[in-house]
Formats: C-alpha cells, sequence, structure tokens
C-alpha cells in the first residue's frame, strides 16, 4: 500500500511538471540552472553569485515542483523592488511559514493585502511613537551594563555572539513587553534559538521541495511544532498580563499600544479587521527578525575589528575627541550621530562585507510584470 501511494504521488508530480512546461511553452523565460537542490547548498549566496556568472543577472531555479526567479544584479532588484515594488511585494505561502504562523499571517512572510497594510502601519506606529521616548535610554543604559560584565570577565574567553545575541534580545523584550527581567529574557532568547534551529532543519526544508514527504512522520515537523507552542505561551501570557492591567490611552510598551490600536476603525486601518492575532504575530516578529540579525551584525563588527587594531585606535580617538578620554557612558545622542563620521562608515562596512539578511526573504509577483 506504502509503495503504491508513493508510486501514485511520483505520478502526480511528474503530471503537474509537464503540464507546467506545457503552459510555459511559449513564454519567454530566464534561462534555467540545471538541478533542483540549490537552495540546500551550504553557501547559498556565494552558489547564487556563481550561476549568475554562468546564466546572467536574471535566471531561474527548479524549486520542488516550481520555479524560482533570482535577481542577481542592482539593476534587476531596484526595478523590481523599488520602480515595481507593487508587482513584486507578495510573499509565497510556503509549507514551513504555514506551520511558524499558527494564529495570523505575520508581517515578514504575511501576503500582501490591505489587511497586511494596516497590520505593518499599526506595528510600525507602535514601534516608532509608542517607544520614541523610552528606545535611546533603555539601549544606553542596558549597553552600558553589558559592557560592565564584560569588564568583569577581563581575559577569560567570552562567547561574544550569545552575549550580543542575550542583549538584543532584552532590549526587545522590554521595547515589546515592558520587562527587562532575567528569566523572562532568557526563556525567549532560548525560544528564539531553538524555533530558528528547528526551522531551518533539513527536515522542514526539505517538505517545500517534496511536499508529499509531510504526509509521512517526520522528527523535525514534531519538533518544530513544539518549539512553536512553548513561543505561543510565552506571547499569550504576555498578552494576557497587558490586557489586565491596560488603561485606555496610555500605553508601557508596543504591547499596550497595538492591543490600544484594535479598537480602531476599518476606516483608520484599512480594509479587513485585525485581530489579537495580529498583535501576537507582530511580536513574534520582532524577536525572530531583530535577535540573530543585530547580534550577528555586531559580531562581524568585533571580528573585524580584532583583525584591523588600527581601525581600533582610530575610532577611539574619534570617541575621545567627541566624548572626552575616559568616558565610560555615552553622552551623544543618536540624533547627533554623523559626528561620528569613521564609526558611521565602519558600521556601513560590516554591513555590506555581511549584510543581515543576504538573499532577502522570497517575494511573490501580484501580477504580470
Amino acid at each position: 500500500m506504502l509503495l503504491l501511494g508513493l508510486l501514485l504521488l511520483a505520478l502526480l508530480a511528474g503530471a503537474r511538471l509537464l503540464w507546467g512546461q506545457w503552459t510555459r511553452r511559449g513564454l519567454h523565460l530566464p534561462p534555467l540552472a540545471p538541478g533542483f537542490l540549490h537552495l540546500l547548498h551550504p553557501n547559498l549566496p556565494s552558489h547564487l553569485l556563481s550561476l549568475a556568472r554562468e546564466l546572467g543577472p536574471i535566471y531561474r531555479l527548479r524549486y520542488g515542483l516550481q520555479d524560482v526567479v533570482v535577481l542577481n544584479s542592482q539593476q534587476s532588484i531596484e526595478e523590481a523592488m523599488l520602480r515595481k515594488w507593487v508587482d513584486f511585494a507578495g510573499r509565497p505561502q510556503l509549507l514551513s511559514s504555514k506551520m511558524v504562523c499558527q494564529h495570523c499571517p505575520d508581517l515578514s512572510l504575511g501576503d500582501y493585502s490591505l489587511l497586511w497594510k494596516a497590520h505593518k502601519k499599526l506595528s510600525r506606529s507602535a514601534l516608532l511613537l509608542g517607544t520614541r521616548h523610552s528606545m535611546e535610554p533603555l539601549v544606553q543604559q542596558l549597553a552600558q551594563e553589558f559592557c560592565e560584565r564584560l569588564g568583569a570577565r577581563a581575559g577569560a574567553p567570552v562567547d561574544i555572539h550569545k552575549e550580543f545575541s542575550l542583549l538584543t534580545c532584552g532590549i526587545i523584550c522590554y521595547l515589546t513587553f515592558g520587562s527587562k527581567e532575567d528569566t523572562l529574557v532568557q526563556n525567549i532568547h532560548s525560544c528564539v534559538q531553538d524555533l530558528m534551529n528547528a526551522w531551518e532543519h533539513w527536515s522542514i526544508q526539505i517538505l517545500e521541495i517534496v511536499p508529499f514527504l509531510r504526509f509521512f512522520p517526520n522528527p523535525g515537523v514534531r519538533r518544530l511544532k513544539q518549539v512553536v507552542e512553548a513561543r505561543d505561551h510565552i506571547v499569550q501570557q504576555q498578552l494576557r498580563q497587558h490586557k489586565e492591567s491596560l488603561v485606555a490611552g496610555q500605553w508601557r510598551d508596543m504591547l499596550d499600544y497595538m492591543l490600544q490600536g484594535l479598537g480602531q476603525s476599518r476606516k483608520d486601518w484599512g480594509s479587513g479587521q485585525l485581530r489579537e492575532g495580529h498583535v501576537h504575530m507582530a511580536m513574534v516578529d520582532l524577536f525572530i527578525g531583530g535577535t540573530e540579525t543585530t547580534a550577528t551584525t555586531l559580531s562581524w563588527a568585533v571580528a573585524f575589528l580584532l583583525h584591523h587594531p588600527e581601525m581600533q585606535r582610530r575610532l577611539q580617538e574619534e570617541l575621545d575627541l567627541e566624548l572626552g578620554p575616559g568616558c565610560s557612558a555615552s553622552q551623544l545622542p543618536y540624533k547627533d550621530r554623523m559626528r561620528l563620521p569613521l564609526l558611521n562608515a565602519t558600521i556601513a562596512e560590516v554591513l555590506r562585507l555581511r549584510p543581515v539578511v543576504p538573499l532577502a526573504l522570497p517575494h511573490r509577483t501580484t501580477r504580470p510584470s
């Protein structure tokens, strides 16, 4: 019976593939790279760049039963992401994405729609307006405590990426939930790590290439579901506590601001109705999208500076000139950051050499372009 089922699924997959080739026979499509396991390559950015040298700046990859178009030049990316951004604003609804977005589509993985725009508007307002008075002093305070902790461990080995990751998670935790309690930060940090490891595991990624494997027992899927449940438990607990202590017209953090924003009319927020699940997934997005990306960038900055001590010296001279020699705490507000041109250039160079998300998230066209 199992063999018969596998044979049937293989025949269906072959028929779908042939039908797709038949329907596209008259189209002028970009060249197709041979093979179908490209996205499992261990160094995917370099692999895609090597394909661009062979096939040109725009080409296709086979990804399971569908084709993926790769844009690998500044000109093509600017045309798609800037001049025709609405045409490319959609998101493919991948199976793995649905597994981690059980409540509502989130901002990073949700498909483009008027409701998505309302979700984005509320989240952006909460980030820019609801916390603008507390963000910078908080970052300064936590960064100062972080430096003091590392200074107390001078001479001892340090996992700098983990330290940066905990620092970033603590900042996001305070901005979203109004708490920097060590236990909560540690729990959220562990959950983020577990979720990323489970999500990126080959047993989950292979489902995008061979979808029918989802009908077979998969320990990776079971593990991912367990981590998602643990994540949702933490967020739901914070949602419940904030709703119980919410004061109309006041907000202590982003969660307060967004919960009150749900009461806005459809006229204010666009078509559709924002629900508590949208707030839930906005919190998840901030932790998943903000913790490891920031920690990785800071870790690369440290690594580059360790190999370029002359840049460390020049940066220290610039800081001493603006803040005073031996100053232990930052006295330069973010709005005056251009007074430190070398530091700004160093950050830009780190991001150029090691982009936060080198391949960006996948896009789906909303109409023929």
